[in-house]
């Protein structure tokens, strides 16, 4: 399953987001390290049901819309020089090692310094907390590397592809691989028979952005004025309101209100059951709502997954034709997979014995057999033929 880890200094909002993606528990509290041990729990991306396409109602769906699981991990904060082992130092970035991707919860409106103590909103640049961690990461990565680098140089023998491979074992552990240090190696034109400290550090920055795609995540936009938003979202900074994600989640589990996550309004159930409080707080984010277009939470996750994963959507069946499984389900799993995948890749996803016994797929909108080779789409439904049972 694809695992997101959300990272940010303290304070700045991650809790808040977590809880809005999962509605897991998770302490929230305004000082340093509220979150000491990383918080994990299920979010989902959605993405429209293919069974709408069928004429169908799956009943895996809400109203057409899918959602699919993901894991989400809440790191402990980061204060600067965490690579040094301030604050909770190693262990945050140590969390951060099992993600496929990050999340980087900002402070937007700027009521938070860089180590996360409350600051008159405004006076703090958000912008220095996204390049406060990207440094710490790559001075991280570069400190394992300068470990190693005399010892890699001698096993590598002076070839470049065998230092490659040499590095890709080092670091395996922070699933880095060969392509994401040929990729660093290309883009920062590295050069083995004259590296040093200075070209160690740009490796390592590189390796950080191939390895780790981040998003970036303006948090808190609920009390910024609209122009200082608006400037953020300009230069590539997602906007969010975890905050008021939360409390529409929170609503509609109460059935205050019908609210599917990702939307850009929601529903009142009984409006005279609300006192004046409520009504007005769901004001204030129906507002919120009509000028962003929604919270920013689902949509987060969907252009990390999506966009920075490449990601696509694909569903097996047994029966092509009813598009249900063995127990006559409709469509009841859905998959994320990298783009460019295959049916044999598919077929693996759902079972090793699957993919091992693998014979030939049907597309279940053509009702034709595709080529093991055949790349999949985004709302493939798949029939996998295999000698497995």
């Amino acid at each position: 399953m694809i695992t997101l880890a959300i990272a940010g200094k303290p304070n700045c909002g991650k809790s808040t987001f977590f809880r809005a993606a999962t509605l897991a528990h998770a302490e929230i509290a305004n000082y340093p390290f509220t979150t000491i041990d990383p918080n994990k729990g299920v979010a989902y991306v959605r993405t429209p049901c293919s069974c709408r396409k069928f004429g169908l109602n799956c009943g895996h769906c809400n109203d057409g819309v899918r959602f699919i699981p993901i894991n989400l991990i809440d790191v402990a904060g980061l204060v600067p020089d965490a690579h040094k082992g301030k604050g909770l130092g190693n262990q945050f970035l140590d969390n951060l090692r099992q993600a496929h991707a990050i999340i980087h919860i900002i402070d937007a409106s700027g009521s938070t310094d860089i180590e996360g103590n409350p600051v008159e909103p405004g006076s703090h640049d958000p912008h220095t907390d996204i390049d406060a961690l990207i440094y710490e990461m790559s001075m991280w990565l570069y400190g394992i590397l300068e470990k190693h680098w005399s010892k890699l140089l001698r096993q590598a023998t002076s070839k470049t592809s065998n230092l490659i491979k040499l590095i890709a074992e080092t670091l395996a552990g922070l699933g880095i691989t060969e392509p994401d240090i040929i990729r660093a190696m290309n883009e920062t034109g590295f050069d083995i028979h004259k590296s040093d400290d200075k070209s160690l550090i740009l490796l390592s920055c590189a390796l950080f952005r191939n390895a780790k795609p981040m998003l970036t995540v303006g948090n808190k936009i609920d009390s910024m004025q609209k122009e200082k938003v608006l400037i953020l979202e300009k230069e590539g900074i997602h906007i969010a309101s975890a905050a008021a994600e939360l409390a529409l989640r929170n609503a509609d589990a109460a059935k205050i209100i019908s609210y599917i996550p990702g939307n850009s309004e929601f529903a009142i159930i009984n409006p005279d059951s609300l006192n004046s409080a409520q009504k007005s707080g769901l004001a204030g984010i129906s507002t919120l709502l009509k000028t962003y277009g929604s919270t920013g939470v689902q949509s987060a996750l969907n252009n990390i997954v999506f966009s920075l994963l490449d990601m696509i959507v694909v569903y097996p069946v047994e029966d092509e034709t009813h598009l249900t499984d063995g127990k006559g389900r409709i469509l009841p799993d859905a998959f994320l997979m990298r783009k460019g995948s295959n049916p044999k890749e598919m077929a693996f996803q759902v079972h090793s014995d699957i993919g091992n016994g693998f014979l030939y797929a049907i597309d279940a909108h053509t009702k034709m057999r595709v080529k093991e080779s055949h790349e999949l789409s985004t709302g493939d439904v798949i029939r996998i033929v295999s000698t497995a049972k």
